[in-house]
């Protein structure tokens, strides 16, 4: 950006005439180039100096933007900051409450206790709010979307998904959890999903092969019976929630191929330690 604006000032030097005390040594479009970069970084420094009335216009012009430019670099880095601080923190979390990666199934087996029924509905209510300032900071930030999560087995479209499968599961087919904040963390995070797979212009695609044939589904099913929240065994569950999954899979797929993060499993893999347990 800083050299595109420096070579377009020096050009309109340029088409002006290139109106400009020289001193010896430098010429033609170079001495333009000098003193728009000159001005633009604020120097000052008054070797080149314009002579016309247009050509000194144009360097004041210049000079203003340059210093405006550089204000805007330096207050533009520490929002970003902020933001992927934020991010950040949030999906640090799931760590212990969903495993390292993240899964479903883990998040439910932990939660799964009575009296975890109110941590698991602040979970909800947390990342509700965590998926509006994904979509909020990622939309007029687009670049914060590239950041990557320092820890292994973390992203936040890891975590999004997250979100979206345990919230399917509970809408579709478990009566033992909190389902109306489940409902509209799922509404969020499906918003959030959508929009920025649209900002990124990436198409919905359905993952290949399916993140839960029947096999993974019937093992997914026992171990939700395991951890005290089981899913409904009528069809109709089943059906419900392959509709849900069908309104954010695709659209987080084409999210995780763009971006390179892979999306989660349904179920842990065998053996998995929390990234606070395998740290030495």
């Amino acid at each position: 950006w800083a050299f595109g604006l420096i070579a377009g000032f020096a050009l309109l030097h340029w088409g002006l005439g290139s109106r400009l005390s020289v001193p010896a040594g430098i010429s033609g479009f170079r001495a333009d180039l000098y003193l728009s970069g000159t001005t633009f970084f604020t120097l000052g420094l008054g070797d080149v100096a314009p002579t016309s009335g247009a050509s000194r216009v144009l360097t004041v012009v210049e000079g203003g933007m340059g210093f405006g430019f550089l204000a805007l670099v330096i207050g533009y880095l520490p929002v970003l900051s902020q933001a992927f601080s934020r991010r950040e923190a949030t999906i640090a979390l799931l760590d212990a409450r969903a495993g390292s990666p993240p899964t479903a199934a883990e998040l439910l087996r932990r939660h799964g206790s009575a009296e975890d029924s109110e941590a698991l509905s602040s979970l909800f209510r947390e990342w509700e709010r965590w998926s509006a300032e994904l979509l909020e900071s990622h939309v007029s930030f687009p670049v914060l979307a590239y950041y990557r999560s320092q820890h292994d087995n973390q992203s936040w479209v890891a975590g999004l998904a997250t979100i979206l499968d345990v919230c399917s599961l509970i809408v579709a087919g478990i009566e033992a959890a909190p389902t109306r904040d489940a409902r509209l963390a799922f509404a969020m995070a499906r918003h959030a999903v959508v929009d920025l797979a649209r900002v990124f212009n990436q198409e919905p695609r359905a993952p290949r092969p399916d993140r839960l044939p029947e096999t993974e589904l019937a093992r997914l099913k026992q171990a939700l019976a395991e951890t005290g929240m089981p899913f409904k065994q009528d069809a109709g569950a089943v059906e419900h929630l392959l509709h849900l999954r069908q309104m954010y899979e695709p659209y987080a797929h084409a999210l995780s191929e763009f971006l390179l993060m892979p999306l989660p499993a349904w179920l842990p893999p065998a053996g998995a330690k929390d990234n606070w347990q395998a740290t030495q």
